[in-house]
């Protein structure tokens, strides 16, 4: 898609009725003062409190501001992949509907990206959360700086300024929106991170809770792998059954000793043992094979998208 506007702002929404028209006025001013060509994106991910018929108002009051409106709830990063994906600006910047990301804060994101940064993630180093909450997100982002090598303090940070051709979207799932550093540094693009303000929610109830931590552990080491392995699955799997088949050669090497120290009981042990263990890495390796096919078939089908869209706002363009 051509890319004929400076900027593009892409908000995920959900249940945020109270704070939808303030926010929208908060990045239409902030955003009006930097001189750029711009749109605002708001992607309505299901919401049931009267959010669709309020984007909806503000839409036509703005011809600037587009709304996204799904068929059902899909999720943060969905939300994220598909206002990305259907924007025209040649820069992307995200923020939550919650209104504690502060649109004051895109122009200095925007002058970082001037100096050839693919990405500028915030910082919300003055967090303005409970203190449970601070203490587990600042765990969590130490676990995926150590996983991925991404200097980002603050991964969870919605507030980010991408180059549009820093990523592609619909690589996005589950919840990969807090991983968009690593994507970018993955095809080669150079990540820079900066403080911005961050304000206590005053209006809606927060869609984060503890009962998303096991979610977010798994995408760490999710991301790992599709990253590491994104284009060669195989190869991972490979590895796997290697161990697991050296493994199964020490069981087989030990039962033989044993064989010799306690009588056939516990070679018939160690050999079974061992069969176990050589199957496994045969299953591994098919796995291996199996991926390495469905990646291919992935790229082969790659015009699919992850959500469904029932209307668009605003919008003079398909992506479909």
């Amino acid at each position: 898609m051509a890319r004929s506007l400076d900027l593009s702002i892409v908000v995920p929404m959900f249940n945020e009725r109270d704070n939808i028209r303030p926010l929208t006025d908060d990045i239409l001013r902030e955003v009006g003062k930097l001189g750029r060509t711009f749109e605002v994106i708001l992607v309505n991910d299901g919401s049931y409190d009267g959010s669709t018929e309020m984007l909806d108002a503000v839409a036509a009051e703005h011809p600037e501001v587009k709304v996204i409106h799904f068929v059902t709830n899909s999720g943060q990063t969905i939300a994220m992949a598909a206002g990305m994906y259907e924007s025209l600006g040649r820069v992307v910047v995200t923020m939550d509907g919650d209104r504690q990301n502060d649109p004051s804060d895109i122009g200095m994101l925007l002058d970082k990206l001037d100096e050839g940064y693919a990405c500028v993630s915030g910082w919300r180093k003055n967090r303005q959360d409970s203190g449970l909450r601070r203490l587990v997100s600042r765990a969590a982002n130490r676990i995926i700086q150590h996983l991925s090598g991404v200097p980002v303090h603050d991964l969870g940070c919605t507030l980010k300024a991408y180059r549009a051709d820093a990523l592609d979207p619909r690589d996005l799932f589950g919840e990969m929106h807090r991983f968009l550093p690593q994507h970018v540094l993955a095809r080669g693009g150079r990540v820079a991170e900066l403080v911005v303000k961050h304000h206590p929610r005053v209006a809606g109830e927060s869609k984060y809770g503890f009962g998303r931590i096991h979610r977010v552990i798994s995408d760490i080491v999710l991301v790992r792998v599709l990253l590491k392995y994104k284009t060669r699955p195989s190869h991972m799997f490979a590895k796997l059954a290697q161990y697991l088949f050296l493994a199964g050669a020490c069981i087989f090497v030990l039962g033989v000793a044993l064989r010799l120290a306690f009588g056939w009981g516990v070679w018939q042990v160690g050999l079974l043992s061992a069969v176990a263990a050589w199957v496994g890495a045969l299953i591994l390796l098919a796995t291996g094979w199996n991926a390495e096919v469905e990646m291919r078939n992935r790229y082969l089908l790659s015009d699919r998208l992850q959500w469904n869209v029932a209307r668009r706002v605003n919008f003079d363009h398909s992506a479909a």
